[in-house]
């Protein structure tokens, strides 16, 4: 009987015919999370195998709870046959080792040929737990512990502890994304479910000095950091907007100050994009929080690109960005009080249906065309992973 961690995969198992593809590339995320961990993988359509060999198994679930495309994962143990007498001598081995009061049996026989049934393999090992606890009782309804069991075409194995990870796909199966991060609660958080629909995720920030500070710009670096942890790393796109955003401010009424700034940072996005090999644009709005996100805003922002710009947040309500940004650990360092572009040169009352007409007649007051080609030829390049610590003191 050896102890390892078996992956269950959840919704890749609906991918049939392309499933291959999808387990290939979990192996190669979870081989990169545990490249510091002494294990060996193995997998097949159904499973997911891990053998630890320094017992490191505490470490080992941290990592693999940051990995999407995993939907359950399990502490077991694995059992070198599935005859029946062999289950039962070595479950009688394990329940000596926990402490409960109550118990069920629960069996899966992926081994159609079993000579035993489900509902006969529970019996026969609920008759061993009794036998050998006899002060304990079942409980089918609200047991203390379910004593898993699963009978495979040579192997069988016993469990008792059940982990939810991140489910989803596989980071990298369904292409690259450009995530327009700012330093603010919603972006990560988008980046994130982005990262969980399988997008790998490249990051793109404006900066605006002296506007903006650098603390600004570490925060954003740290939460790219943060992001990373799903990702392996993050490469993120540092542009500087002040021209831009100075242009903008001296030239065109102001209650379109956000509506021409936001076309803008698209017509930047979708070039940056489009040498990175993203197909989407990824950002973090969600319809009706801000003046830019009516629904006619976005319409008239959308309108200077032809890449998808997908929202995930967009049917979220605050709460609920709030409560996943507690969950993946981006919120304390979002709310740090330092101003990214978006919220400087806010206008008292920005227009929330702007005209496309009048968007265009007034783009025409600043040559920026010119402006968005030296912000791109300009920008800076980054690679986040999660080891590099060098910003965080600053914060």
């Amino acid at each position: 009987m050896e102890k390892l961690i078996i992956i269950k995969y959840g919704e890749m198992t609906t991918k049939k015919d392309n499933i291959g593809l999808f387990l290939k590339k979990l192996k190669e995320n979870v081989a990169f999370v545990l490249r510091e961990e002494q294990t060996t993988i193995q997998y097949d359509s159904g499973r997911m195998f891990i053998y630890c060999q320094n017992n490191n198994f505490d470490s080992v679930l941290a990592r693999l709870q940051k990995v999407f495309g995993i939907h359950e994962i399990i502490i077991g143990y694995e059992l070198p046959n599935n005859d029946i007498e062999e289950i039962k001598k070595n479950l009688k081995e394990l329940i000596m080792t926990v402490d409960f009061k109550t118990f069920k049996v629960e069996t899966k026989r992926s081994n159609k040929k079993y000579p035993l049934t489900s509902p006969e393999i529970n019996h026969v090992l609920g008759g061993i737990v009794l036998k050998t606890k006899p002060d304990i009782k079942v409980d089918v309804h609200n047991p203390e512990i379910i004593i898993y069991t699963e009978i495979r075409l040579e192997k069988s194995y016993l469990y008792f502890e059940k982990y939810k990870s991140c489910g989803g796909y596989p980071v990298g199966t369904l292409g690259k994304g450009l995530l327009m991060l700012s330093g603010g609660i919603d972006s990560p958080v988008a980046g994130y479910l982005a990262m969980k629909r399988g997008v790998k995720i490249e990051a793109i920030y404006f900066e605006s000095p002296p506007h903006t500070s650098f603390q600004a710009k570490n925060k954003v670096e740290s939460l790219a950091r943060i992001l990373s942890t799903y990702n392996q790393d993050i490469k993120l796109h540092i542009i500087k907007f002040t021209e831009i955003q100075e242009a903008i401010y001296k030239n065109i009424p102001h209650e379109y100050l956000i509506t021409i700034m936001r076309r803008m940072m698209y017509r930047i996005c979708a070039i940056v994009a489009s040498k990175s090999n993203c197909k989407i644009i990824v950002n973090g709005e969600s319809i009706g929080q801000v003046a830019s996100q009516t629904l006619t805003s976005m319409n008239a922002i959308n309108r200077v690109v032809n890449i998808p710009v997908i929202r995930p947040l967009a049917c979220f309500d605050k709460l609920e960005i709030i409560e996943i940004s507690k969950k993946i650990q981006t919120f304390d360092t979002s709310i740090l009080p330092y101003e990214d572009c978006c919220t400087i040169f806010v206008p008292d009352h920005p227009v929330i249906n702007p005209e496309i007409a009048k968007c265009e007649e007034y783009e025409q007051l600043i040559p920026y065309e010119d402006l968005i080609y030296q912000a791109i030829r300009t920008k800076e390049v980054k690679i986040i992973t999660a080891h590099d610590k060098k910003f965080e003191d600053m914060l």
